[in-house]
């Protein structure tokens, strides 16, 4: 055991993969809320910091429409304009609750799938990842706010099974 004084951030890092936040008595259950909580915090982050770029932006411009991701312009905060503040502000913490859920429950549901497929396969390969990667895209997908057309949960679903399943190939070569 080491001395705190001594210990880098690098090894703090490395140290909270091996220790859940939550210890609920079982593996699995373990696994889901420390991957969800974790995600959480990076969506409640994201969005958050999304939300200050676009005041940033609206504040230099004077435009109140800016660029979305996808370039089509939209006015962002016509909604949540509000005289004394309190209604932009909570639209920010609607918009990170939301954020911060949708990651959550995506990491959540992509960790136990691949908990249990593989206690249940009894290995870890890229199948696993693709099984799970393409239940947590529509786990996403149901989430989301243009509803739940079908070609939207198979292109999230086509898309997590994708990315999860490069990244575990893609694991075992770096």
């Amino acid at each position: 055991m080491s001395r705190l004084d001594t210990r880098t951030l690098k090894d703090e890092l490395t140290s909270m993969d091996r220790r859940p936040l939550l210890d609920l008595g079982h593996p699995l259950l373990n696994r889901v809320a420390d991957s969800f909580i974790r995600a959480a915090g990076v969506g409640a982050a994201r969005a958050v910091s999304r939300e200050a770029y676009f005041v940033t932006v609206e504040g230099l411009s004077g435009d109140s429409a800016v660029l979305d991701p996808n370039g089509a312009k939209r006015s962002h905060f016509s909604s949540i304009r509000g005289d004394d503040g309190q209604k932009s502000l909570d639209a920010v913490v609607k918009t990170a609750g939301k954020e911060a859920f949708q990651w959550g429950l995506a990491a959540g549901v992509y960790s136990g799938m691949t908990y249990g497929l593989r206690e249940a396969r009894g290995c870890h390969d890229w199948k696993n990842s693709a099984v799970a990667g393409a239940i947590a895209g529509v786990a996403v997908a149901l989430t989301g706010d243009a509803g739940h057309h079908s070609d939207k949960l198979v292109h999230f679903a086509i898309t997590g099974a994708a990315l999860s399943s490069a990244a575990s190939l893609l694991s075992g070569i770096f």
